[in-house]
Parts: C-alpha cells; structure tokens; sequence
C-alpha cells in the first residue's frame, strides 16, 4: 500500500472551494455596467484568483498516476480508476438533464431532453463540463506512467517544459496540433508529477512568477473590460495558458509547504474535506440554483460570495457524508 501524501487533502480542500467560488459568481460577470464597477471589480477579483482550481485537480492526479510504479492492470484500470470518475459523472449528468428543465415558471421537458440527448457531445449543467477534458485524459495517463518509470529527471523535467511552451504559444494564440484539447491538458499530469517527484520548477521561483501572473490576470481582465464596458477576458483565464499553468503550480507548491506541516483537528478537518472533495464539485450547484434562481445576491459581492460558497459548498459537503455512509449511494460520490 502506497503511503498516504498529506498535502493532497490540502489541495484537494482549497481547490474544491475554490470551483464553488467561481460558480457562486457567476451571474456577477455579466453585470458590468448594471451594477457598480466596484462591485464587479471585486466580483471578477475572485474569479481571477480561483482559476487554478481545475488545473490542481488535474495536476493531483498526475501526480499520483504517474508515481505508481506497480504492474500495469487494465481491468483494474478500467474498474478502479476511470470507472470511479465515468459512472458518477453519466449518473450525475443525467440528473443535471432533468434539473436543466426546472426554472421559476415550470418544468420544460423538451428542454431537460435536448440537453439530455447533448450529452455525448457537450455538458448538461455548467461544472460538468470539466469531466469532458478530464476523463479523455485517462486514455494517456498508462503512457505517461510507463515513461516517468523509465525516463530520468533531466527527460521528465524537458517534456514538462516543452508543455509549458505550448502552453505560450496557446495564450499568445499561436495556432498548431498543439491547440488540441487533449495535448494540452495532458500537461497538467506531467506539471504536477514533476512538481511531486522533482520539487521543479523551484518553490521561490513559482512565488515571484506565480504571484506575478496572478496579479497581471486580475488586472488586465478587469481594466480591459472596464475600459470596453464588456466582460473581456481574451486568454487570460483560459486553463490551457501558461499564466494558469504557473499559477497552479505556484499554489500546488505552496499547499506542499503548508499542508507537510498541518496537524491534530487541523489536519483532521482538511482530510474530511478532501475526502468528499469530489462530492462537493458534484453537488454544489444542486444548492446554488435557488440562490440564482431566486437572485439571492443581495448586497455587495465581498459578502455573497463568501456567503454563498459557505453555505452550498457546507451543504454539499454535508450531503456528500450522508450518500458515502450508505453503500447504496456510496459510489456517486467517490
């Protein structure tokens, strides 16, 4: 049994609650100019500053994946890894069809169908979609595996690097087969096994550049858009860009500082979050659409969105506890 890696349950924490924050402010973003631009500003402040969560979740598992070192299995592959992810998610995403149809004037049942029938091709509720990018991931993740335990540092550490360069040429919009979904994201899994194995790129290094590109992202989606009266975020808060990628990185490292270092019910409270992390990610817009549905944003977006993200990130912790204790259900949160 492979040892159990602490500052995982960290990251896994701030990264969940950092996915309820970006949804939570969702309907602020199409408000410049009907709301006060301080409002907005701050609003777009934290979707700023929370775009790594998904980068992280993706980072997590490359670094696990690609450090296991026992015998390839596909039947447990296909079982235990994929199938953990791609069971709840159909499951999951045939629920989000018919909650699709619900709204304050009714249920539209062609509609809870047409999103239904999409679900091949595109998401049936808006967090869904990363599982669209994430599971094809699967089919590289062997790959990688059987070359991070035959590759050396200095091999690991130039193909993470050449990621890092498509990642640049992506945000510059420098068209090429790299654009593909699935070259991209795949960086991600070597990014974070680096990180885990290697320790590189350097903790002081991801600090300045990290904390630099997570300053220029802020700024330039908000003066760009204040100054065009136009939500504009260009590549900014795109995941397949170096700014996120370094920005990621900088948090996944800083969360190995920290979390090496949590104790007692500290520790214990961040591995009881980590553990229905994927709950949380699952379930939390089943208790935001009454807070969008009914416009719960009442005052300023420096109290809502904290607000909010407690209460139905709080809920859905809560709910995912309750399907885990019963075997039944246990398997729609894993």
């Amino acid at each position: 049994m492979r040892q159990k890696i602490y500052f995982f349950d960290l990251l896994r924490c701030v990264a969940a609650v950092a996915v309820v924050v970006i949804h939570v402010l969702g309907p602020y973003r199409e408000q410049l100019g009907s709301i006060a631009n301080t409002d907005w500003a701050i609003a777009i402040g934290f979707n700023s500053v929370s775009r790594w969560a998904v980068p992280v979740f993706i980072m997590i598992t490359g670094a696990l994946m690609l450090s296991d070192r026992r015998d390839f299995v596909l039947s447990y592959y296909l079982k235990r890894r994929l199938g953990k992810v791609l069971i709840p998610f159909l499951v999951w995403s045939v629920f989000y069809a018919w909650l699709s149809g619900a709204s304050l004037s009714g249920f539209d049942g062609a509609l809870a169908w047409e999103t239904f029938t999409a679900l091949p091709f595109h998401e049936t509720y808006y967090h869904l979609g990363f599982f669209y990018y994430f599971i094809p991931l699967y089919t590289v993740i062997p790959f990688f595996s059987w070359v991070a335990g035959r590759a050396d540092r200095t091999a690991m550490i130039a193909l993470t690097s050449l990621w890092l360069g498509l990642f640049t040429l992506f945000f510059f919009d420098v068209e090429g087969p790299w654009d593909h979904e699935l070259v991209l994201y795949s960086g991600y899994l070597l990014l974070g096994y680096c990180l885990l194995q290697y320790q590189w790129p350097s903790r002081p290094w991801l600090v300045v550049l990290g904390g630099m590109m997570l300053l220029l992202t802020g700024y330039n989606v908000i003066t760009v858009s204040l100054a065009a009266q136009d939500y504009t975020v260009g590549n900014w808060l795109s995941y397949k860009t170096i700014n996120t990628a370094l920005i990621a990185a900088m948090v996944f490292s800083v969360g190995r500082y920290y979390g090496e270092r949590l104790q007692g019910r500290t520790q214990q409270t961040v591995a009881f979050i980590s553990r229905y992390s994927l709950g949380i990610y699952l379930l939390h817009p089943l208790f935001l659409w009454p807070v969008r549905a009914f416009d719960l944003y009442w005052g300023s977006p420096l109290i809502m969105i904290p607000l909010w993200t407690l209460v139905c990130g709080g809920l859905a912790l809560a709910t995912s506890y309750l399907l885990a204790k019963y075997k039944v259900t246990a398997w729609l949160v894993p």
